[in-house]
């Protein structure tokens, strides 16, 4: 029956390591008793995992017994019990620690030392195989020996001090005794080794089910770990696209108080050139006619005949040439020093205020969530840099001449109610009597609208797209300006900003002021959409697309039918062959234009907003084949 031996261990649990009793199977395919994984499972709790593959289930699995495996347990039990019993002589009776399941181990006959020990004698205090355990069971004289199953390292079992097998165990000294060392420890409270095997069993168990709470305690701490990792990473990526927008803002902010700036000098230069081309056109002139009279003069003083020469000398004497006179024009230095002064005001505050130490800064900026935005519009200064007036300001000044304004760049050092608005500079102005708001943006929209296209191409930006709003079905190639859609879904990297619900995408740069026109060439154009949205547009779910919420407006290709959406609104198009769009975006006139590009530009359609947050770029792709390449210009 040596061959039962590995089954043993195959039919054992391994919390309890017995055989299993009423066996139930995991989802991943461990069987366990129904008993032991239900304490298991109670002290865990959620997730639940697999005492043997460490499989994690969220929510508890409904486990059933395992009728199959409970009854080869049973049979083998059954035939172990039955080798326990064989070869016994009919009508005898062995003891009743003779029907002991036999452990399982091998030990060979004291006797002979080559056969395998079939029992124990715990009288003789040596283990016997079939052939030498016969007298045992013949002799009458052996009748009152107590047989068991072999046991193993009997020579460790018995007492050093009588030379008995010990058969108990002290809690008291952690020991195993004899019954005659009972005596000895008679004030202790020994009990059987079954007794102290099975409590001490019960401790593990309950001490397992401790443990196994503790690593489950400890993987939770490291989901968790990881977890506000990822927020905080999260976080970081947030506040630093917050610092590129608010950085992006005070470039442009800059970019057009300088552009102001060059063109208050260039339109001074300009003034001063044209009157000194007059004068030179002039002066030029003067030297013509003086040039002549010197020729009459030579010419009368060459002429022989007295009489002549009289007559001519006379009339020539009367002619006189006034002396050359070349007025001062010269470039209105009031006007350029104004400029210059405010340049140098704005860039040594910057300066002063960047090289600050942060917590100085922290503590002046409280309240203040965006970075770097005191220095990016008058309004949002800090009290500082209304302190200090330079004193050309202080002085009166007399009024520059018309063509000399005075310049819209901006002064840190003067008073709040003096600072002009740092818009930038668009192709239209309003006089000194402005009409009202609407009728202003009402003309100017059919201006726009009746410009050509060599006129929009003057208002071109270049941009790429953004790779973190990208949907995992939307493939970006050449340097990220041109999107279609993928075979297969891309394994992008997860992001606040990232499309889950739609194949869209979103162009890098957002824009909140001025005036920017951009093209996209479709191709396969049956199933796409050219638009623009907020930043704070929905990533997720059915809100998410374009044209199907409050904060975005397209114009969109579905099969053969063109229509333009916003808010969830449909607007039908009639169709165009056209396979270029043109948008134009004016944020300081609040609209948008949608363009069909040929040989010119036809208008599609108009949308007339009041823009309230910044603005970027944004495409949709559906069908396989469909792509948007944002057009370039020479």
């Amino acid at each position: 029956m040596a061959e039962l031996i590995p089954l043993a261990e195959e039919l054992s649990c391994s919390i309890c390591l017995e055989p299993f009793k009423v066996p139930v199977t995991t989802p991943c395919g461990h069987n366990f008793c129904s008993s032991c994984l239900d304490e298991t499972w109670a002290v865990q709790g959620p997730p639940f995992l697999c005492p043997q593959c460490r499989a994690g289930y969220q929510t508890r699995p409904q486990l059933h017994k395992n009728t199959v495996l409970c009854a080869v347990v049973e049979q083998f039990l059954q035939a172990d019990s039955a080798w326990a019993t064989t070869s016994l002589p009919d009508g005898w009776t062995p003891p009743a620690c003779a029907a002991e399941p036999r452990p399982a181990c091998q030990v060979a006959c004291d006797h002979c030392l080559k056969a395998l020990a079939v029992k124990t004698c715990l009288v003789c205090m040596a283990s016997f195989c079939q052939e030498h355990l016969q007298p045992h069971l013949d002799s009458p004289a052996f009748q009152d020996h107590q047989l068991q199953p072999p046991v193993k390292d009997l020579m460790r079992r018995k007492c050093p001090q009588h030379n008995r097998l010990r058969d108990f165990f002290c809690p008291q000294h952690n020991e195993c005794i004899c019954h005659i060392c009972l005596v000895e420890h008679k004030a202790c409270s020994p009990v059987t080794l079954s007794q102290a095997s099975a409590d001490l069993e019960t401790k593990l168990k309950h001490k397992l089910t401790i443990i196994y709470g503790q690593i489950n305690g400890a993987s939770r701490a490291l989901e968790d770990v990881r977890a506000r990792q990822q927020d905080m990473r999260e976080a970081a990526n947030r506040k630093t696209e917050q610092l590129r927008q608010d950085y992006m803002e005070i470039k442009a902010l800059l970019d057009a108080a300088e552009a102001t700036s060059t063109r208050k000098i260039k339109e001074e230069e300009k003034r001063v050139s044209t009157k000194l081309d007059n004068i030179y056109q002039i002066l030029l002139k003067k030297r013509s006619e003086i040039q002549m009279l010197k020729e009459e003069v030579e010419l009368a003083l060459t002429k022989g005949n007295e009489f002549e020469f009289l007559e001519k000398a006379v009339k020539l004497q009367g002619v006189s040439a006034k002396p050359v006179y070349v007025p001062k024009v010269e470039l209105n230095q009031e006007l350029i020093k104004g400029v210059c002064q405010s340049t140098s005001d704005l860039k040594n505050e910057l300066k002063r205020y960047v090289r600050q130490p942060q917590d100085k800064k922290a503590e002046e900026a409280t309240g203040s969530g965006n970075p770097g935005e005191h220095g990016a519009a008058p309004s949002h200064k800090p009290a500082h840099f209304s302190k200090k007036v330079p004193k050309e300001e202080k002085k009166p000044k007399k009024p520059p001449p018309a063509s000399a304004a005075p310049s819209s760049m901006p002064t840190f050092g003067a008073p709040a109610e003096q600072l002009p608005d740092l818009k930038q500079e668009t192709a239209y102005k309003a006089s000194t009597a402005q009409p009202n708001a609407a009728a202003l943006k009402t003309k100017v929209l059919e201006t726009f609208l009746a410009k050509s296209r060599s006129e929009l191409l003057e208002y071109a930006i270049k941009f790429s797209l953004d790779y973190n709003t990208a949907h995992n079905k939307v493939a970006l190639t050449e340097n990220y300006t041109v999107a279609s859609v993928a075979d297969l879904p891309l394994s992008y990297q997860p992001h606040p900003k990232r499309f889950t619900y739609c194949s869209q995408v979103l162009g890098l740069h957002c824009y909140k002021k001025g005036i920017h026109y951009w093209e996209v060439e479709l191709q396969r154009n049956n199933f796409c959409g050219v638009g623009v949205c907020y930043g704070s547009m929905p990533r997720q779910g059915p809100d998410s697309r374009l044209g199907r919420n409050a904060a975005s407006w397209c114009v969109e290709w579905f099969n053969t039918k063109i229509s333009a959406w916003h808010n969830n609104v449909e607007k039908t198009l009639p169709p165009t062959k056209a396979t270029r769009v043109g948008v134009l975006l004016n944020c300081d006139h609040g609209f948008v234009i949608f363009f069909a590009v040929t040989d010119k530009v036809h208008l599609m359609y108009k949308f007339k907003v009041d823009f309230t947050e910044a603005v970027y770029p944004a495409f949709w792709v559906f069908s396989a084949g469909a792509t948007l390449s944002i057009c370039s210009y020479k």
